[in-house]
């Protein structure tokens, strides 16, 4: 026997559809507010209906509404209590309970859908700033991004799309909230997959990556195929990979390094183009220190501004450097400017 087609299943089918929800999951938050509505009216005419147990039962095809009252000893026993004019009071009262709910359960099948993509980049419109954190809309549903995971560099204006790091789903005082980042590193190594090929394929594997947001990134890439040369794939032709992601970052400064089982060619990869002379590893009460020279002229270069560029060479080799330059030693360019200077002068 074929069910009969009426306004009210037909509004329920349109907004099960249109929501994309399961329509038991709307018959139960209209119970729900049914209830809550009856215990409100109840209370206004003096009733104490706090103890008690109702339920609401619904003709899912005419919608018509009762209220029950469950027997504490007998939960099987119900009572019909449903007051004269129901229908009218309940709707009236439970209209802004049922859209509430409604967005909530909405909002839990959006979560559910971003929870699949957490790890991954998305595009957003930066909507409004609370504070320092950002507000953007990321489609259905609003995501924050907070003053921790922002590139402390970046200025951003309203109605600026950017890309993001859906970090977490995280469970706030307000519900579940999406968490997107620009200052985590994953988002980098996300972004160099989405720029390199060969990354994204796996023929190009990422050892290694360590970043001061907004100012630099040092990354070590790897590969064990024939032919594939891991920097060469980052870097691009006339470095047009790289510069997307340098683009993409504002600007920052990235640095790719070949990664390689020997530490100290690793370690001279990493501070290239100086020159390191000398290696020496110690370790000491567990923790590995590392002390280099490099040409004295180069000191500074090696240790970069504020001792940036030591520290996340640090951080890429996993030890403490050192680094100590050696003014009897001059780079190698210098050389044959000092001989050339030297012909010059004899003439």
């Amino acid at each position: 026997m074929a069910v009969k087609r009426t306004e009210f299943s037909q509004a329920l089918k349109a907004i099960a559809t249109e929501r994309g929800l399961d329509s038991e999951v709307v018959i139960d938050t209209i119970k729900q507010a049914y209830v809550a509505a009856y215990k409100r009216d109840a209370r206004e005419r003096g009733e104490d209906v706090e103890e008690a147990e109702f339920e609401a039962v619904i003709d899912n095809v005419t919608g018509e509404a009762k209220i029950l009252a469950v027997d504490s000893d007998d939960p099987e026993k119900k009572t019909d209590v449903t007051p004269p004019g129901f229908g009218r009071i309940a709707a009236q009262t439970a209209k802004q309970v049922i859209h509430q709910k409604i967005r909530e359960a909405e909002k839990g099948v959006v979560m559910d859908e971003f929870s699949g993509r957490v790890g991954s980049l998305m595009s957003g419109l930066v909507l409004r700033f609370d504070g320092s954190d950002v507000m953007v809309d990321v489609g259905r549903s609003e995501a924050l991004m907070p003053a921790v995971e922002r590139i402390p560099t970046e200025r951003l204006e309203s109605g600026q799309r950017l890309t993001f790091l859906l970090k977490a789903i995280e469970d706030t005082p307000r519900g579940k909230q999406i968490i997107l980042s620009r200052a985590d590193v994953d988002f980098v190594k996300k972004i160099f997959a989405r720029e390199v090929p060969e990354i994204a394929s796996g023929s190009v594997e990422i050892k290694a990556l360590v970043r001061e947001p907004g100012i630099r990134t040092k990354i070590a890439v790897y590969s064990n195929q024939p032919g594939v040369d891991p920097v060469g794939s980052c870097v691009g032709q006339k470095g047009v990979r790289v510069q997307s992601v340098t683009n993409e970052l504002g600007g920052e400064r990235v640095d790719i390094v070949p990664w390689m089982e020997d530490r100290e060619q690793y370690l001279k990869a990493a501070f290239s183009p100086v020159e390191v002379l000398t290696i020496k590893f110690d370790k000491e009460h567990g923790e590995e220190t590392v002390r280099i020279t490099v040409p004295e002229d180069k000191l500074s270069l090696a240790i970069g501004r504020d001792g940036q560029n030591v520290r996340l060479t640090s951080q890429l080799i996993g030890a403490r450097i050192e680094v100590e330059g050696n003014p009897a030693v001059k780079t190698r360019e210098e050389e044959p400017k000092k001989e050339s200077q030297q012909n010059t002068d004899e003439t």
